[in-house]
Parts: structure tokens; C-alpha cells; sequence
């Protein structure tokens, strides 16, 4: 097989698992958020708060590190294996501890279930860490087939645990035992291929793991908690119902940035980091054109979540999370801010200038912790939205201020993109009045006109476009099969 042809596999093998398991991850969340009802799910979504922070200092960001020295130096397999045991086991009582700690603020139920799901902290990296050294050697295949495995082996028994009456901890025990499995069956899989750890652990790579690795883990940790610093403050002011009405919303936000946001940005960070190898203004260029892009994507889904949230979030989660729709609302323009503003930090990590990067985040969430300190008490969890959505402007302001892209040339068509949204939400306000969806699909019709024919785009970004959608995974062979037939 070709380093291409190898290559291709392995990206695809990724994609369809990333799209099994996000899939039917973002499908479970709503169906446990009905099964347990707001106020049980906030309780869930704010220990996935404090987890999502707590893997962050477990995990210490070694995966980039290890699959790129494990891929280099295959013969030192072994060393990463025993170095980065001793590491995560460190780092995971770290986290544990603090995650426990940090939940003592909280009210007894919230604590105890801190404490099950910590649990996994310790779990999940074994089978994160034999993952990574199988990609390194370029063995995904069987690995990505484990992983959708685990999802599905996880939400059953969850799914069967709370229809049991079980409820939570019932899907902390799911959790527990399917992360047990997934470990294990790495670890075999990794152990097949010959790799075996060498104890006691090698100091000077275990010290060269953690130098390397705690840049990437100051920028993870400052990230995510950014990222879930309003669930946690919710928590601590309002109620848990308020927490279930924001877990809702950040659910439908999330699955929204993973989809039409991360798998492109994964899929071109090789296109990125070519370009920031090449001389003059290539990267800022290529950037700035897919920050566009980006803005053309996100505008539609902020007008639609904008003007139906109800019609969405009432279906999905039930008649009680309705007050979600509020909070989804403001959330969907901090999404789409977050999109724009995630092509510019990728490309800043292409440029390896993650400590500027850093630096942004953490104005941003200084900003964003004053302010939902401010206006949860006094506006409610729609404060802590609102607190969101004005600390991506303040972030993408400053990835903005760095990359400093040309204002005046892009002034026309940022004024004619600002029409074509205004009479698209005119049409879908007036259409909607039949039915949110009938607004939703003559939407959609008018804004992919004015796209076409509203000289939005420049006469190459067709073109371009179309290079990048056949970076993603599977569309270049789907491409290659299509021009196959015409010829054939």
C-alpha cells in the first residue's frame, strides 16, 4: 500500500469514527436530558463541567507529543509508554483531587457524583495513550472500529441503566465499565504490534514529555475552562434547572461548531501549515479567505437558531427545557463568533504561536468571568450567555487586531453579505409565520441565491472552495470516483 493510500485510510477511518461517535453522543445528550428532567441533567451537565476541566491537567496534552515522537523513533515506544504511565497517573490524582475539591463548593448530590466521574480521569487516558501509539504507527483502522465499539457499548448501557431507574448513576457506572473495555482492548491491540512499557520509566524522556507537553496543557486548560466557566457558575448562583436549560443550549451549540467547524479546520491544518512554511503572505491569505468562508456558513445558522430557537429546542429536549430557547438564542451568535474565531487560532497553531494565543484566551475569560459574575444575578443564565457572546467579540477582536486582514477590500462584500442576511431573515420571519420549518427551507433558498448571484464570493473562491472540500476525508475519493464514471 502507498504512504497516500495508507494515509487516506487512516484519515477516513478517523472521520467515520469521529462522525459515529459525535453522532451519537450529540443524539444521547438529548435523549438523557428528557429521560432525567432539567434538574437532574443540570447536576449532569455541571460535573461534565468540572470533568471537561479536570482531562485537560490529566491528559497533560501528551497525545501530539507522543504520536509525534513514537512515529519519528519507533524504537522508544516503549519509553513513552512507561514515561507518560507515571506522568497521567500523576497528573490524573492532580486532577482528581482538584475536580473533588473543586466540587466541595457545590451541594452534596453534585459532589458525590464528582467524585464517580472522576474516576475516569484514570481510566480513559490507558486506552487515550495505546490509541495514540497505534496511530503513530499508522494502525487506525482497528482502533477507530474500538472506539465506535465503546460509544455504542457506553450509551446502551447508560440507555439501559436510566430506563431501569438507575438514573445518574447508573451512566456513571456505564461510563466506568465501557472506559474499562476501551482501555483494554487498546492496550491489546497496542501490545499485538510489540510494543512493550520499559520500567522503571526513562527520566530524561519522561522530563522531555513534560517540558514539551505543558505549553500545550496551559493553553487546553485556560481553553476548556473558558469553555465551561458559565455552567460552573450557574451552578454555583442559580439553580440546577437553570444549569439543565444552559446544558441544553451548549449541547445544540456544540454539536452546531463540531460539525460545520471542526472537521473542516482538522481536515485543512496540513493546507495551514504549508502555507506557514512558504514564503510572504500565503498563510494570512489562505486564512482570511476561510474566515470568510466560515462567516458565509455561520450566518445562516445564527438567523435560524435566532428566529425558531422554540421551534428546535422544544422538540429536542421537551415542553420543560423551553426556556432554553432564550439562552440558545444568544449562544448561536457566540457560536458563530467562536467558528470565525477557530479558524484564526488554527492558524495561529500553524505558525506554533500558541503562547499569544494563550494570551488572547485568557483576556477573554477574565472578561467572561467579571461579566457572568455581574449578570447571572441580575439577568439570570441568560446573563452567562450574554457574557459568552462578548467575550468571543473581545477575542476575535484581537485575532483580528494580529492578523490584521484588509478591511477596505473586504468592506463591499461584507455590505452586500449584511443585505442578502437581512432579506434572508425578512423571508424566513414572513415564511416562518406558516411554519418555523417552511421558514427554515425558503431561508435557506433565498440566502444560497444571494450567495450565487449577490457577488458575494470573488470569481476563484468556487474553485477553492472546492479544494478544500476535497481535503475532508472520503470527499476526494468520492470525487475521483465521480470523475471515474464521467470518464469511463
Amino acid at each position: 500500500m502507498t504512504i497516500t493510500a495508507r494515509a487516506a485510510r487512516n484519515a477516513s477511518a478517523i472521520a467515520v469514527a469521529r462522525v459515529i461517535s459525535s453522532g451519537a453522543q450529540f443524539a444521547w445528550q438529548i435523549v438523557l436530558g428528557r429521560a432525567l428532567g432539567e434538574s437532574l441533567y443540570g447536576v449532569y451537565g455541571a460535573v461534565g463541567a468540572l470533568f471537561s476541566i479536570g482531562i485537560t491537567i490529566a491528559s497533560f496534552s501528551l497525545s501530539l507529543i507522543v504520536i509525534r515522537e513514537a512515529a519519528r523513533y519507533p524504537d522508544r515506544a516503549g519509553r513513552l509508554w512507561s514515561a507518560a504511565l507515571v506522568i497521567q497517573t500523576i497528573t490524573g490524582l492532580i486532577a482528581y483531587v482538584g475536580m473533588v475539591g473543586a466540587a466541595l463548593g457545590y451541594d452534596e448530590t453534585l459532589r458525590a457524583f464528582a467524585a464517580i466521574a472522576g474516576l475516569s480521569l484514570f481510566i480513559d487516558s490507558v486506552g487515550t495513550h495505546a490509541s495514540d501509539q497505534l496511530l503513530a504507527q499508522e494502525r487506525m483502522v482497528a482502533p477507530s472500529l474500538v472506539e465506535i465499539v465503546h460509544i455504542g457499548a457506553r450509551l446502551s448501557l447508560a440507555a439501559l441503566a436510566v430506563a431501569g431507574g438507575a438514573g445518574l448513576v447508573g451512566v456513571y457506572a456505564a461510563t466506568l465499565i465501557a472506559g474499562v473495555g476501551r482501555s483494554v482492548a487498546m492496550t491489546v491491540l497496542l501490545w499485538r504490534t510489540g510494543v512493550r512499557p520499559h520500567f522503571p520509566a526513562d527520566r530524561a524522556t519522561t522530563l522531555a514529555l513534560l517540558r514539551d507537553s505543558a505549553p500545550l496543557t496551559l493553553y487546553a486548560f485556560i481553553g476548556m475552562t473558558y469553555t465551561q466557566i458559565d455552567r460552573l457558575l450557574t451552578s454555583a448562583t442559580l439553580t440546577d434547572a437553570d444549569v439543565g436549560h444552559l446544558t441544553a443550549a451548549m449541547v445544540i451549540v456544540i454539536g452546531a461548531v463540531e460539525i460545520l467547524n471542526t472537521t473542516l479546520l482538522v481536515a485543512v491544518y496540513p493546507i495551514l501549515s504549508r502555507a506557514a512554511d512558504a514564503a510572504g503572505d500565503a498563510l494570512r491569505a489562505i486564512t482570511v479567505r476561510l474566515a470568510s468562508y466560515t462567516l458565509l456558513i455561520a450566518v445562516p445558522m445564527w438567523l435560524v437558531f435566532a428566529l425558531f430557537a422554540p421551534a428546535l429546542i422544544v422538540p429536542l429536549f421537551g415542553a420543560r427545557y423551553a426556556p432554553a430557547a432564550e439562552i440558545l438564542r444568544v449562544l448561536m451568535g457566540f457560536a458563530a463568533l467562536t467558528m470565525i474565531a477557530n479558524v484564526y487560532a488554527q492558524a495561529m497553531f500553524a505558525q506554533n504561536r500558541q503562547r499569544r494565543l494563550v494570551v488572547f484566551r485568557v483576556v477573554g475569560l477574565l472578561i467572561k468571568l467579571t461579566l457572568t459574575l455581574v449578570l447571572l444575578p441580575r439577568v439570570g443564565v441568560v446573563g452567562a450567555a450574554g457574557a459568552s457572546l462578548v467575550s468571543e467579540m473581545v477575542v476575535l477582536a484581537l485575532l483580528l487586531r494580529d492578523f490584521r486582514p484588509d478591511a477596505r477590500a473586504a468592506l463591499p462584500r461584507l455590505a452586500r453579505l449584511a443585505v442578502a442576511a437581512g432579506v434572508t431573515a425578512a423571508v424566513m420571519t414572513l415564511a416562518g409565520m406558516v411554519h418555523p420549518f417552511v421558514g427554515m427551507a425558503v431561508g435557506a433558498g433565498v440566502y444560497a441565491l444571494a450567495i450565487a448571484y449577490g457577488r458575494i464570493l470573488a470569481p476563484d473562491d468556487p474553485a477553492l472552495l472546492w479544494r478544500l472540500a476535497s481535503s475532508l476525508p472520503g470527499v476526494g475519493r468520492l470525487t475521483r470516483m465521480v470523475r471515474g464514471s464521467r470518464d469511463g
